[in-house]
């Protein structure tokens, strides 16, 4: 994450906190008071216990929700290819230098080339040519030095 990502991200981790807490004190005060109520008016009819948030905590958790991820996505690295070809073919274009982060550094995830393996594995023995090369060696003698 660059540090503009992560302050905004921090921002609206901050103003979540403040919110929750806001909607906590709200909730204890509302019930403080009405407990105290229903204790004065206990002949009379019952006071709703359920109170409704304010509209200006309900629209700080939603702006802090919103702040919050924007900082996330302005903090993702770039998408990758889905087609395994593309992404080889991205590799082998570019190197580390295709897959550095926003530090500058390389990412965890990167391996090299991916074809390398099929690249540098041995081809289809061919079981003729070496029947005739043994053939060869044990019409010259065949001995085994050692």
């Amino acid at each position: 994450m660059t540090w503009l990502s992560t302050s905004i991200t921090g921002f609206g981790f901050v103003l979540l906190a403040h919110a929750c807490y806001s909607a906590h004190e709200h909730s204890a005060l509302h019930s403080t008071s009405t407990a105290s109520l229903s204790s004065l008016t206990s002949h009379g009819p019952s006071v709703s216990a359920v109170a409704a948030l304010p509209i200006d905590i309900s629209i700080e958790t939603i702006v802090a929700i919103l702040t919050i991820c924007l900082g996330l996505v302005l903090g993702t690295p770039e998408l990758r290819p889905i087609q395994w070809r593309v992404w080889a073919g991205q590799i082998e274009r570019e190197g580390e230098k295709g897959f550095m982060n926003g530090d500058g550094e390389v990412d965890k995830d990167y391996v090299g080339n991916p074809f390398k393996v099929l690249e540098s594995r041995p081809g289809f023995v061919d079981i003729r040519k070496q029947r005739k090369e043994f053939a060869e060696w044990v019409r010259e003698g065949g001995s085994v030095e050692g």
